[in-house]
């Protein structure tokens, strides 16, 4: 008896994302030498766009540059390599180096309000780079929706890690945690529809 089966994921090759195709032929060296940089990059661009804030009375948890640099860059990178970049981020921030917010470091910020965003960017830049890795960064739809998705796996996180620390009930850590970076996420993503699928038209891929 033959069965007819419909993968909800297609069954090819992984795609590549856009930093497979900086050129790395000849060496394993080379490819690793890439990727290396291509992670220290992301990781610094999150550091600088960490900095742009805008600090918010009600709330520890300011508007910043950094989801769009995490969920842009992981995106470019894939899953692998966005997490790296993130992960490196967090590590260089928790030894003391002043990448985080405002120019803050150590492990205060980790455990602070604002920690579980932090955590959450290593998440989200998996996730994100895996949707990326399957082609929906192609297009402006898709790019949105990776984005949109990358968004909730951040507030998915920081949100609870905001409500344990601050003493919040739910719905205080919605009013002082998302709400009222719902439509600057809008906007990101909106650019990210339109920076990501106009590169891959660059590359005539």
């Amino acid at each position: 008896m033959t069965t007819l089966a419909f993968p909800l994921v297609p069954r090819t090759n992984p795609r590549q994302v856009l930093a497979d195709l900086i050129p790395a032929e000849g060496s394993r060296a080379r490819a690793v030498t890439r990727d290396v940089v291509l992670v220290v990059a992301v990781a610094a661009l999150t550091a600088l766009a960490a900095q742009v804030r805008v600090p918010l009375p009600f709330t520890p948890v300011p508007i910043s540059g950094q989801t769009f640099a995490v969920l842009l860059g992981a995106a470019a990178l894939g899953p692998v390599r966005g997490a790296a970049a993130q992960a490196l981020y967090v590590a260089v921030g928790l030894i003391g180096v002043p990448v985080f917010t405002d120019g803050t470091s150590g492990t205060a910020v980790l455990f602070g309000a604002t920690g579980g965003y932090l955590v959450g960017f290593v998440a989200a830049a998996v996730v994100v780079g895996a949707l990326a890795r399957r082609g929906l960064d192609r297009g402006v739809l898709g790019t949105v929706l990776a984005y949109a998705a990358g968004s909730l796996v951040i507030y998915a996180i920081g949100m609870p890690w905001l409500a344990a620390v601050a003493g919040l009930n739910a719905g205080e850590a919605f009013a002082m945690g998302v709400a009222p970076f719902l439509i600057g996420d809008a906007i990101k993503a909106a650019v990210a529809g339109a920076l990501l699928p106009s590169a891959w038209r660059l590359t005539r891929r």
